[in-house]
């Protein structure tokens, strides 16, 4: 229905006015594509008098042309005239020239131009075949048309030629290419090479949101693409870690990775230190790690740290030494012995310096030297310490001028100028939780300080090199267990790995710090480990096991792409068999006449391969699928709902719903039942099956027959509706989103077996997609791109104003919206606000995937204020108001935006300036770093 309306529209299309061209000072011509009653084509060219402002007819018109005729292309001076794109044959016009020439049947999509005079074209039809059109000519005279079948590309929304053979296309069907038309053609006779592949996700059509790992973070699985450009694109947020080789190893305490030599490219050794042992691990020939010797190593106490010297040599740090050992000869160079009655409870290093605190708060500092270890300076704190580091951010990357001191007691962090241990800084972290890690680290050209804290929170602070001093405090919630911090390199970026219950990358973008999670379990430990058969990879320790792998793309979100080559229409997925079931449709173009096949497809979640294939019967499409239970019956069902699509009906008369188990990783139908219409949607409904047919919603027992087979029993259905495209439940309660009646609520009486209208919205809404919010609010989206919800009015004084739903919320998205789904891109932290939060995803056809929370109101109230104190300081585009570009807006009428926040704009507050950040902080009567920690909260939402 949707696709059919669309097209129709697209096709009338021709009579706008697509293009001018020139042709003297005072006067231009337009060519005027239209279509009279008995549907034959004519183009006609009308003058544009500018002074008069008015149209006049035109010199010339061309009657009769090719019926699929639908694009008109301009040709510049000296050709001047216009182009006719049909689809079976291309005329080139002007005022004393007419030049025709047969095409193999398609439609053109785009066009680019590749001269300036307009003598060449690139055309994309609708199955992403790109032509060459030549315009043939003698001394400024057009003598014909010639046409080249130049490759297969995604298929064309626009093409714009750059240079030197290089092309650009745009796709709204599949992933946009920049690609390079070659002089010869390759094997398979094509001219094109694809260069680049730019990601585009639309028109998502459908979606569902899983936990592929298990892991507690959703992913959403999309049907994405068109026609052949059809695909299934996985969208998840944070970060993945590729898997290379792993070991079973329990109770690891630490992890550093060491080189053989300081100038050597690649790591060596990997120390795992134990609470009573150090075991020291190193690729052997056959690429796999085994246990090895480092002789100048203590390996039968704990190590506390390690890290590479120079002059070629390693340090170790234990509870009661420092060692200093060649890493060419692997013998013990230099030892330094914490004084008797001490021990050493903490330490860092880099390539020249060593740290360590002893117990009664002694700092001691050492240098390193060609075999020898120096103690520089020592100092007694006031308290214990319990984190140390010396990483170096300055100009030496060997040396660093400064060290953090993470206290216990006080609850403190403080920075030390070295080598004469000044306290320079001190900075109270509040609260009674100590620091575990600190780390100085460095992100485009800014210079931080990390702290971690042993309930999962990070403190992060701007540093200030010269002066030691901290500025703009922040804190954010990384998980529930002491946080490591540790850094790593990535694409020649330095990022920070916090190893915690909820593992994260903490990286830099556009000078601001952002946080991804990793899709990992609890990680106690982490370590970079760049060796030669495992190149920038790391080393990850988590329960019981050592894991060795590479990490993706330091991104927030990352999409993995399953091309189909048909275009899935709905998806849906099955965890007891895990597996996805997608119904989908494939173009055959193999004949003159182009066809469509309709299947249902099973497909493994995890390799996302086609293990079975249902066809359905022919003009038979998919049009619902669900994965459900019913009542007395333990088994697990698919059940796809159809439509017979026939030629000569306006509205399918006629339907099935299918019942499908999967035995031996196979569809097998158990049941079917016909239907007097189409199946818009199917719901799981109190153990039986809630069908959309048409105009009515239809309830289904699951019966048991006399021979042990089950069907499908008629219970009771509800009518009224013009098309009940869109159906969601939620205890007896139905919710009914209708072609153009918007929403009506309906429920379900057990006693009767009977389903009644409570209430609806009386405003003509043409729906795209719905949602049940909760016990009283319902989400909507319709075809004007706005949202909108409404409430159930169940205090009503009167049964009419019980009867209406209430119009609460109205919002302009600017997208069209074809599906909701519950869920979450981000892991839920049960401790925290953010995690409290529900959320709502959706997919949109232009290949959106945004998210709406439901705030509390206090949150809401605040962020309302926000929202309208940063209006006045951000300006729209175009000096564009933001209040008129929300404004709910369709046929019917214009409303302010109400009950809706804008998220990308709050969230545009990190991206102010420290003066405007104050501006805005003024007007709320807030501090800047208050706001700062709840805008970021809200990041965290997604």
């Amino acid at each position: 229905m949707y696709v059919c309306m669309y097209f129709i529209l697209a096709f009338v299309r021709l009579g706008l006015f697509l293009d001018l061209f020139r042709a003297h000072a005072n006067l231009s011509f337009q060519p005027y594509g239209w279509q009279d009653n008995k549907d034959a084509r004519h183009a006609k060219t009308y003058e544009v008098a500018l002074k008069d402002k008015d149209f006049i007819e035109g010199p010339w018109s061309q009657n009769n042309l090719d019926n699929g005729a639908e694009l008109l292309i301009p040709i510049p001076p000296p050709l001047c005239g216009v182009l006719i794109i049909g689809e079976e044959t291309i005329v080139y016009c002007s005022a004393s020239t007419f030049k025709a020439i047969p095409i193999r049947p398609s439609i053109t999509k785009a066009y680019g131009r590749i001269d300036a005079d307009g003598s060449r074209y690139l055309l994309g039809d609708h199955s992403g075949l790109l032509y060459l059109l030549v315009i043939t000519q003698e001394k400024e005279k057009v003598t014909g048309l010639k046409i080249e079948l130049l490759g297969e590309t995604s298929i064309a929304s626009t093409i714009s030629y750059l240079d030197s053979g290089i092309v650009y296309v745009g796709s709204s069907y599949g992933d946009s290419q920049l690609i390079r038309l070659n002089l010869q053609p390759d094997e398979k006779g094509s001219y094109v090479e694809v260069m680049e592949r730019y990601v585009n996700l639309g028109p998502i059509v459908d979606f569902c949101v899983v936990d592929l790992e298990r892991q507690g973070q959703g992913q959403v699985v999309t049907c994405s693409g068109a026609y052949k450009d059809g695909s299934l694109r996985i969208v998840r947020n944070g970060i993945g870690i590729n898997e290379q080789a792993s070991v079973e190893l329990q109770g690891i305490k630490g992890m550093w990775s060491l080189r053989s030599a300081t100038d050597d490219p690649y790591d060596t050794f990997l120390v795992v230190s134990f609470i009573s042992e150090t075991r020291i691990l190193a690729m052997n020939l056959e690429d796999e790690l085994e246990e090895t010797e480092i002789e100048g190593f203590c390996s039968q106490v704990q190590t506390l740290f390690c890290h590479d010297a120079i002059y070629d040599q390693l340090v170790q740090v234990t509870s009661n030494s420092v060692r200093l050992v060649s890493s060419t000869s692997r013998e013990l160079r230099h030892e330094w012995v914490a004084p008797a009655g001490y021990s050493i409870n903490v330490a860092t290093a880099n390539a020249t310096q060593v740290l360590l605190a002893t117990g009664g708060g002694y700092l001691v500092y050492l240098e390193i030297g060609d075999g020898a270890l120096t103690e520089v300076k020592h100092a007694q704190l006031e308290y214990d310490i319990s984190c140390l580091d010396i990483n170096s951010i300055g100009n030496n990357p060997k040396y660093s001028q400064l060290a953090a001191v993470g206290m216990w007691t006080d609850i403190s962090v403080r920075i030390f100028s070295l080598p004469d241990l000044n306290l320079i800084t001190k900075e109270h972290l509040g609260g009674e939780i100590i620091p575990r890690s600190v780390l100085l680290c460095s992100f485009e050209g800014i210079s931080y300080l990390l702290c971690a804290l042993g309930d999962g929170h990070l403190l992060n602070f701007v540093l200030n090199v010269i002066t030691g001093e901290l500025t703009d405090r922040k804190k954010v919630s990384l998980g529930t267990q002491p946080i490591t911090l540790r850094t790593f390199s990535s694409k020649n970026a330095t990022h920070v790995f916090a190893a915690s219950d909820r593992p994260t990358v903490i990286y830099s973008s556009n000078k601001k710090l952002l946080y991804s999670n990793v899709n990992l379990k609890e990680v106690s430990h982490m370590c970079p480990f760049n060796s030669a058969a495992f190149p920038d990879s790391l080393a990850i320790a988590k329960e019981g096991e050592l894991t060795i792998g590479t990490i993706d793309d330091i991104q927030k979100l990352h999409i993995r792409s399953i091309p189909l080559g048909e275009q899935a229409r709905r998806i849906c997925h099955q965890e007891q068999t895990r597996t996805f079931a997608i119904c989908s449709l494939k173009y055959n173009q193999s004949s003159i006449e182009d066809y469509e096949m309709h299947f249902i497809r099973l497909l493994d979640d995890q390799t996302f391969e086609f293990i079975s294939t249902y066809p359905l019967d022919q003009f038979e499409w998919g049009c619902s699928i669900l994965s459900c239970s019913f009542s007395d019956d333990s088994n697990v069902y698919y059940c796809v709902g159809t439509a017979y699509v026939m030629p000569e009906e306006n509205e399918p008369t006629k339907g099935r719903i299918l019942v499908f188990t999967v035995e031996d990783r196979k569809l097998q139908l158990i049941a079917e039942k016909e239907t007097k219409g189409a199946v818009y949607s199917l719901n799981a409904f109190n153990g039986k099956l809630l069908a959309a047919i048409n105009q009515e919603i239809q309830l289904y027992k699951w019966m048991l027959r006399e021979d042990g087979s089950r069907e499908l029993q008629s219970e009771c259905g509800h009518h009224g509706h013009i098309l009940a495209l869109y159906v969601q439940t939620r205890g007896d309660f139905i919710i009914v989103g209708d072609l153009m009646k918007s929403i009506s609520l309906l429920i379900y009486k057990h006693e009767e077996g009977a389903i009644e209208e409570r209430a609806r919205d009386y405003n003509a809404n043409w729906m795209t997609a719905i949602e049940i919010l909760d016990d009283d609010i319902y989400l909507g989206a319709e075809n004007g791109f706005n949202l909108f919800t409404v409430r159930k009015n169940s205090e009503g004084a009167t049964d009419e104003e019980r009867g209406r739903l209430e119009v609460v919320g109205e919002y302009h998205l600017g997208e069209f919206v074809n599906r909701f789904r519950h869920g979450s891109l981000v892991m839920r932290l049960p401790d925290s606000d953010v995690g409290q939060i529900p959320t709502v995803i959706f997919g949109t056809v232009n290949g959106v995937i945004g998210v709406i929370a439901s705030l509390p109101y206090e949150q809401y109230a605040f962020m309302e204020k926000l929202q309208t104190n940063l209006r006045r300081v951000i300006k729209g585009v175009g000096g564009l108001g933001h209040e008129q570009w929300r404004s709910f807006y369709s046929e019917k009428k214009t409303s302010d935006a109400k009950n809706f926040l804008d998220g990308d704009l709050i969230e545009s507050f990190l991206d102010l300036g420290r003066n405007r950040m104050e501006e805005i902080s003024k007007a709320m009567c807030v501090s800047v770093e208050e706001l700062m920690k709840r805008v970021e909260e809200l990041t965290r939402l997604h």
